[in-house]
């Protein structure tokens, strides 16, 4: 059985890398839950990964959940980039390059992306169970890895709250005199 190690980088933290080591015959559905536990990611949030050329243009997008158009459906349209599922896709049938990249995309809302590129493929090892986590570095902390957390919405609460009310006090210069009820 063939073996593909990938590395995994962030831009949030140049000192962050996960090397990561799977099957071919596995699916992205287990590099993705790979990734969330290496990483420390919570796993429930939608998430994708992207094919990609050497220039990190997306080409084909394999997703967590099904997200394809029944044909025949009155909102039918072509998505921009082939789409496919990971439970039901295949790490071989998506690698067709030496380096080979990919993007991998966690939490649409508060969007966390890495860059995945292909390291090497090799002959499994007896005894070793895929996927794993074959190397580690660097630790992404939970307010970079857009993990909201309490103290952080209240900040932002406030900071939209000044800026509602500055906004308004710039906008609406009123002028109590006049019979025009404009502003």
């Amino acid at each position: 059985m063939h073996i593909y190690k990938f590395r995994l980088l962030t831009d949030i933290d140049d000192e962050f890398i996960r090397d990561i080591e799977i099957q071919a015959n596995q699916t992205f559905e287990d590099f993705h839950n790979m990734i969330s536990k290496c990483v420390n990611l919570n796993g429930k949030e939608l998430a994708s990964f992207h094919i990609c050329d050497q220039k990190w243009n997306k080409f084909k997008e394999i997703t967590l959940i099904d997200m394809q158009i029944e044909e025949g459906s009155e909102k039918e349209s072509k998505p921009i980039e082939e789409t496919f599922c990971m439970k039901n896709s295949l790490i071989k049938d998506f690698i067709e390059e030496p380096h080979q990249r990919l993007l991998y995309e966690y939490d649409f809302f508060n969007m966390n992306t890495f860059f995945i590129e292909l390291q090497n493929v090799h002959k499994q090892k007896d005894n070793e169970s895929y996927p794993r986590c074959t190397f580690s570095k660097g630790e992404l902390l939970p307010d970079t890895i857009n993990e909201p957390t309490e103290k952080n919405e209240d900040e932002l609460k406030k900071q939209l709250l000044k800026e509602f009310n500055d906004l308004l006090d710039d906008t609406y210069d009123y002028k109590g005199d006049s019979d025009d009820n404009t502003f």
